[in-house]
């Protein structure tokens, strides 16, 4: 039964992280904050063997790395041309 409480924290917080990721104005913030809710939805699908929950979740986590790796490049770049 302790398991069964935990798992649904998991999801709860995974929400609460998802939907305040998308009041972010800050991208960065917005892709990083995105990315934790995704990752604890991941773990809460694969506790729960929801596999469309956890597939489309890790799909979108991996987004949010892609797009925060480009836009760490592109900073990066910047400072090393001024």
């Amino acid at each position: 039964m302790e398991a069964v409480n935990t798992i649904e924290i998991i999801g709860y917080f995974a929400s609460v992280m998802v939907a305040i990721s998308l009041m972010m104005k800050n991208i960065i913030w917005l892709r990083w904050l995105n990315f934790v809710g995704c990752t604890l939805f991941v773990i809460y699908g694969v506790f729960i063997s929801a596999w469309p929950v956890a597939g489309m979740n890790a799909f979108v986590a991996c987004i949010n790395i892609y797009h925060l790796t480009k836009i760490y490049r592109a900073k990066a770049l910047e400072q090393a041309i001024a």
